[in-house]
């Protein structure tokens, strides 16, 4: 049967490690910095921390100036241009083509077919994630970008270290994902070129274009930072929030009836499988923390995840219960997308796609969730490792 929480065994190994040393603990080549008040003094000493080593593994596919391992000014640069078509009022404007993709996905169902809703779901929020931000031109190109970036996608699901090792070898593995990275480049390439010139564009990609201050590798890399990224995380959390529309007793009957519950479901979700189980940081110089001294150079894990599922914090937390969002959590308690300076930017468009392709799915009869063992995978974008299956209704 089904569990009606989902748990992942790796991830509460940390839980348990937690709650014997503490918020500072040191395993193998990493240092995690556990719990609330270690993500508070996160947020509130960015200085402390830098990302661009931290996440050097996520270049081969982000790009060396991508916002996610930016440090400083140049991430305060590159942030200044994506976050206006990111903001409440340019996301709600995106609305009409979120519901026309997640439409168009639960449309192709035919009675009694079994679909794995993950999947079902990703493709409509990497087509709706390209056509908002990039334009349509280039979200005809959905399952291009889906092929090709899934290559780079699976390299860098694996260790850091495997990656090194990888592309130092020339490994197959780094030379396929370099094929398909020159691939996706082109056509990126491509569409800037279009851009400049005056063709169609989405506002994210018009802005870093006609901007005088982005090199056309900065243009590439945030581009291709915001589908990936938009879609591997934003798709994860969808099968998790259909997991638990059909998984509890009552769930999806009120979620139906009440927006404001829904949203509740939503933050429920992004609680118990936040998108990143653990993100990353590097000491940029010694500091201490809880009485322990921090090296200049460590390498350090924070984790969403831990948080999220301490007693402490959520009482009864294994609990799927989304009627506890009456009270607000503080940002230090409640991080589905981080915290600080380098909160993802596009934690309002994620959060707007999960609620309306939900409430589209709610529009239709009640699907079934079919019995099956879902395994969480991937840390830095949680997701069921063999989809969600569930059978359509009539």
């Amino acid at each position: 049967m089904t569990p009606e929480v989902v748990r992942y065994r790796q991830a509460d190994l940390l839980i348990g490690l937690y709650r014997r040393f503490g918020p500072v603990v040191r395993m193998g080549p990493y240092t995690y910095l556990l719990g609330p008040e270690a993500n508070r003094f996160l947020f509130a000493h960015s200085e402390l921390f830098e990302v661009e080593r931290a996440f050097q593994s996520l270049v081969p596919v982000d790009g060396p100036t991508s916002l996610i391992v930016s440090d400083g000014e140049d991430h305060r640069r590159r942030r200044r241009f994506v976050q206006p078509a990111l903001a409440h009022r340019q996301i709600a404007g995106y609305v009409p083509v979120m519901r026309a993709n997640a439409e168009a996905a639960v449309d192709s169902w035919r009675a009694g077919e079994v679909v794995d809703a993950y999947q079902e779901f990703r493709r409509a929020i990497r087509r709706s994630t390209i056509h908002a931000l990039f334009g349509e031109e280039l979200a005809k190109e959905s399952e291009f970008f889906g092929a090709h970036l899934q290559v780079l996608i699976n390299l860098i699901d694996r260790n850091p270290a495997v990656v090194t090792l990888l592309r130092t070898l020339r490994a197959p593995a780094w030379r396929n994902a370099m094929r398909a990275r020159r691939t996706v480049d082109a056509k990126v390439y491509r569409a800037i070129e279009e851009t400049r010139q005056g063709g169609e564009a989405g506002a994210v990609l018009a802005s870093l274009v006609h901007s005088d201050e982005l090199s056309d590798l900065e243009v590439r890399d945030q581009v291709v930072t915001l589908i990936a990224a938009g879609y591997e995380t934003t798709s994860g959390a969808m099968a998790w929030a259909v997991f638990n529309l059909l998984r509890h007793n009552g769930v999806w009957e009120r979620a139906q009836q009440d927006d404001g519950y829904l949203a509740d479901v939503v933050n429920e979700t992004l609680r118990l499988y936040p998108p990143a189980v653990v993100s990353a940081r590097v000491a940029a110089e010694e500091f201490e923390f809880a009485g322990k001294k921090i090296k200049q150079g460590t390498f350090l894990l924070y984790s969403p995840y831990v948080t999220h599922r301490l007693a402490e914090v959520f009482p009864d937390p294994l609990r799927f219960d989304p009627d506890r969002w009456e009270a607000k959590p503080a940002p230090h308690e409640f991080l589905p997308f981080g915290g600080g300076p380098h909160r993802c930017v596009g934690a309002g468009l994620a959060t707007t796609e999960l609620t309306v392709m939900l409430k589209v799915l709610l529009e239709k009869e009640k699907p079934e969730l079919l019995p099956q063992r879902l395994t969480p995978t991937g840390l830095a974008a949680m997701r069921p490792k063999k989809g969600l299956r569930i059978r359509a209704a009539g």
